[in-house]
């Protein structure tokens, strides 16, 4: 699927698409409206674990700043039944500036509660692109 078909999707998968595209387009307002404020974000897989508003900006500027673009697609959804609840199968191309493109499968689990998310873990695969310190 990919972030442009959006006619039968639920909220929830529109919602994470929406996130998804902020961190493609860089566009952190556009995360940050679809995160609870104190929201907790981790990445299981490299002992990342980041709270609210403030840390989540930091990591996804650091991100940025190490990559000319980063691109996620061919996302696949598995929805709880009880509406809050969605883990999202996806592919991750990241471009670095001597131009190597690095090539990713990830899978991340979202909760929300009324409507944003208050709680995203990410299973990534290889080196870790989203690092817990903060560019200032």
């Amino acid at each position: 699927m990919s972030a442009g078909d959006t006619t039968t999707l639920s909220h929830l998968q529109k919602l994470v698409l929406n996130y998804f595209t902020g961190v493609d387009e860089e566009d952190i307002d556009l995360i940050l409206s679809t995160l609870h404020e104190n929201c907790s974000f981790s990445v299981e897989t490299h002992e990342v674990s980041l709270k609210g508003h403030v840390e989540i900006t930091g990591m996804f500027k650091l991100l940025w700043s190490k990559h000319v673009f980063v691109l996620h697609d061919n996302f696949h959804f598995v929805e709880d039944e009880n509406g809050e609840d969605i883990a999202v199968r996806f592919q991750v191309t990241n471009k670095l500036f001597d131009e190597t493109l690095v090539h990713k499968s990830n899978c991340n689990f979202f909760t929300s509660r009324g409507g944003k998310f208050n709680s995203i873990r990410v299973y990534m695969s290889g080196e870790n692109t989203l690092n817990k310190k903060t560019s200032q």
